[in-house]
């Protein structure tokens, strides 16, 4: 696993109204450049295997729902799910998550930027 250690007090309760911290992007992408940088893994960090990890990372997600009926899956928060498996799936997002900003970091793709520019070309309603 890639990743950095998770704040297990970051996984919100399935009955309380969501929001993220106010963490930036650009903060977390300096964040795991440190990480990556500290353990010299620059090296195994081009864009083609950076999308194969996150290709694996995204199977690991799947399997946290492989064995789960659609009855456990299907209300938001995941409640019918043990904080244990919810942790889990928490750890897999972040590692996608954390894979996707370093993509984007090397093909320098300003993800802030293009959702941003598509959510203003949207059509209102």
């Amino acid at each position: 696993m890639m990743m950095m250690m998770m704040d297990k007090s970051i996984v919100s309760n399935c009955n309380k109204k969501f929001h993220f911290s106010s963490l930036t992007l650009e903060q977390i992408r300096q964040i795991l450049n440190d990480f990556v940088v500290e353990r010299n893994w620059e090296q195994f960090n081009q864009p083609r295997n950076i999308l194969i990890a996150l290709i694996g990372e995204l199977g690991e997600i799947a399997e946290t729902f492989q064995w789960k009926s659609d009855n456990d899956c299907n209300d938001d928060g995941l409640p019918k799910w043990t904080e244990q498996q919810r942790l889990a799936l928490a750890d897999e997002l972040s590692d996608v998550f954390l894979y996707l900003i370093r993509f984007c970091e090397h093909c320098r793709l300003d993800i802030s930027k293009t959702i941003i520019s598509n959510n203003n070309n949207k059509p209102k309603n």
